[in-house]
């Protein structure tokens, strides 16, 4: 606890630096990631990450000293370069652009590697320290570094704010935003120049491997929690800003610990229990919602069985044992125990010595779904073309997911049937 109360403090400068820039770099990729998700391009933040390895060696083998400013123009320039040579072999060849990303990245990265491997052969004194762009080292920022990534920070930070609504209609629907005369070549050049920079100025708190998860996974985690991109923004932004604040605790008190990794070992978590968790696409939601839909659709099949097997004889009431049930329609006898116990429950069917009875509103109930049944039948029959012998299978589905504005529709299309394609009459409504 008194670890804590000292990390929140901030009375240590080094501690001051590392928390502020970690968090500053963190919330700037995660906002400029979330379009780069939208528009399809998550691959393009790895391809940046590892070319501007070799612009940071270049810079510092032009003026032999690591200065922040220099090195982070360097890599600017390499990976705002990667990016059109990407596009460029895209739209002017037959590589696709998965392909071109892999080619740019390995190329670029290997170039990166032979100048970093020259700088450690060349005898200057000032190379140390060089390689911890590839793996990253928060804990070397200091205050002239915290100042140029702070304005970077910012700069993404506005740049998106003042072009909020240009990037969200790019981001999905390009071919419209062009229609309206905007222009969409310079704005995807801005988001591009954007991506790159927010790239830039995360590698030497990460480092150049894992900064494209900086860049994707808060913006993909958030996809799960909303459908509105506004909220999508601000809430990969906070979990980005508090992960960099938690990476540079967990550094702060075990330093051998790294800031950068752990950052990204932390968006993972999150990323992890969003896609589990998150209350309408996480995983956990999505069973739920399916284990939901099969027992509706388990206790509608045996409504709609008892009203077939008394449908013959015209007594809806009668009642009929499991077995009979089940050797007109087969189906888990789990599932259907539970499916009984539930529309009894409900008050669609009854309980008696010889077995299960439909009651009135089960009666209704029954003749909703069967009445669904059918029309979806004649809708294929005769606007599909589909032979009256090979309906039935879709209509064992569709039935289940008809809303009353489309059985209205079905209704006026087939001028309001009385019988099926099979010449079986067709529930009217109660």
């Amino acid at each position: 606890m008194n670890a804590l109360w000292e990390f929140l403090s901030m009375s240590d400068a080094n501690v001051r630096f590392v928390t502020i820039g970690s968090v500053l770099l963190a919330a700037s990729s995660a906002v400029v990631g979330c379009f780069t998700v939208l528009r399809k391009r998550a691959l393009v933040g790895d391809a940046v990450a590892h070319a501007v390895l070799p612009g940071v060696c270049l810079a510092f083998i032009l003026t032999g000293e690591k200065n922040p400013l220099i090195l982070l123009l360097g890599s600017f320039i390499t990976g705002w370069l990667s990016l059109i040579v990407i596009d460029a072999i895209t739209a002017h060849s037959r590589i696709k652009e998965d392909t071109a990303i892999g080619l740019v990245l390995s190329v670029f990265f290997g170039v990166g590697i032979l100048f970093l491997t020259s700088i450690q052969h060349s005898g200057n004194e000032n190379q140390s320290g060089l390689d911890k762009f590839l793996f990253g080292s928060a804990a070397a920022l200091v205050g002239q570094d915290l100042i140029t990534f702070g304005a970077v920070a910012v700069l993404l930070l506005l740049s998106v704010l003042l072009l909020y609504k240009e990037f969200k209609l790019l981001s999905f629907d390009a071919a419209y935003a062009r229609t309206l005369g905007m222009p969409v070549r310079g704005l995807e050049l801005l988001l591009t120049t954007l991506t790159v920079l927010a790239v830039v100025v995360g590698i030497q708190s990460v480092g150049v491997v894992l900064m494209s998860a900086m860049l994707i996974t808060p913006a993909a985690a958030a996809r799960f929690w909303t459908d509105r991109l506004g909220a999508m923004v601000l809430i990969a932004a906070a979990m980005s800003a508090f992960c960099g604040a938690a990476g540079a605790f967990v550094s702060f008190t075990a330093p051998a610990m790294p800031t950068g990794p752990w950052i990204v070992m932390l968006l993972s978590l999150l990323a992890i229990l969003s896609f589990t968790l998150a209350p309408r696409k996480g995983l956990l939601a999505r069973y739920l919602l399916q284990r939901r839909v099969r027992r509706q659709m388990t206790r509608e099949n045996i409504l709609k069985t008892l009203f077939q097997l008394g449908e013959g004889k015209g007594e809806y009431q009668h009642s009929y044992s499991k077995e009979q049930i089940l050797e007109r329609r087969q189906q888990p006898l789990l599932r259907m125990k539970d499916g009984l116990q539930t529309l009894c429950r409900q008050g669609l069917i009854q309980k008696n010595a010889s077995g299960w009875a439909l009651t009135e509103s089960g009666k209704k109930e029954a003749q909703r779904v069967v009445r669904l049944h059918r029309l979806w039948e004649l809708y294929l029959t005769q606007y599909l073309q589909v032979a009256s012998d090979h309906v039935h299978e879709d209509a064992e589905s569709i039935e289940h997911v008809l809303t009353p504005e489309l059985e209205k529709r079905l209704e006026e299309l087939l001028d309001y049937p009385t019988a099926d394609p099979h010449q079986t009459s067709i529930p009217q409504q109660p």
